[in-house]
C-alpha cells in the first residue's frame, strides 16, 4: 500500500509568477499567477505541484478549500516526508 501526503496549502492566486514559497507551521504556501476564478487556480496549483513533486497531475486531488484560498491537498503514492524533500531540492 502506497502512502499519500496531505498538505495544507495557502494560495495567493495573481501573483507575478507561480512559485513555492516554502513550508512552515504545517502550511505550504503558494503563489500563483492565474485568477481565483472558473477552477483556473486550482488548475494552476496542481500543475505547478506535480512538476515539483515529480508526478502526474492525476496523483494529486484537492480535497477541499477549492473556493477559498486554503486548501487540503492529497499527494497519491509520497509520503508528507518525500513531498517535502521534493520541493528543498526541486531543481528547475
Amino acid at each position: 500500500m502506497s502512502e499519500n501526503a496531505l498538505l495544507v496549502v495557502r494560495v495567493t492566486p495573481r501573483s507575478a509568477r507561480d512559485e513555492v514559497i516554502g513550508y512552515a507551521d504545517g502550511v505550504l504556501r503558494v503563489r500563483l499567477r492565474a485568477p481565483p476564478v472558473d477552477g483556473k487556480a486550482n488548475d494552476s496549483l496542481v500543475r505547478l505541484l506535480a512538476s515539483r513533486f515529480g508526478i502526474p497531475a492525476r496523483d494529486l486531488d484537492i480535497i477541499s478549500g477549492a473556493t477559498g484560498r486554503t486548501k487540503h491537498v492529497r499527494v497519491s503514492g509520497l509520503s508528507l516526508a518525500a513531498a517535502l524533500q521534493r520541493l528543498r531540492t526541486f531543481n528547475p
